[in-house]
């Protein structure tokens, strides 16, 4: 009988996440955070908040992730898009700068030293006469 229609009232449970107006899991993130001993006591809103923060930085990677994927004429995102789309992204890429992506690859990067001169043709021309 006790279940999640409820007692009397036969009220169907609504979850935190459904009331937070959030995809990620509240209650998971609580549970998390109660037993994970972060610290002896947790607010109640702490885990609202941070469903919300881990949220927003998700979907963040993932436009940035599907825009890469987008820009080389893919339509699944790799690891490879995920990690070029946190390496472009400055504010990203400073606070996952110590984070290792597996067959994520490196940024496309040729040092202007190695680059060969250009020289232009005035400056030939005029030499030779």
């Amino acid at each position: 009988m006790a279940g999640k229609t409820g007692g009397r009232g036969g009220k169907k449970s609504v979850s935190r996440s459904s009331k937070a107006g959030l995809q990620f899991p509240v209650g998971r993130v609580a549970r998390y955070l109660k037993k994970g001993k972060y610290a002896e006591r947790v607010g109640a809103g702490a885990h609202v908040y941070l469903a919300a923060v881990l949220e927003y930085l998700c979907a963040e990677v993932l436009e940035l992730a599907g825009n890469a994927a987008r820009d080389n004429k893919k339509t699944r995102i790799v690891p490879r898009h995920v990690q070029l789309a946190i390496r472009n992204d400055e504010e990203l890429s400073k606070l996952l700068g110590s984070v290792t992506i597996a067959n994520g690859g490196v940024l496309p990067n040729i040092h202007s030293v190695l680059l060969p001169k250009k020289s232009s043709k005035n400056e030939t021309d005029s030499a030779s006469v």
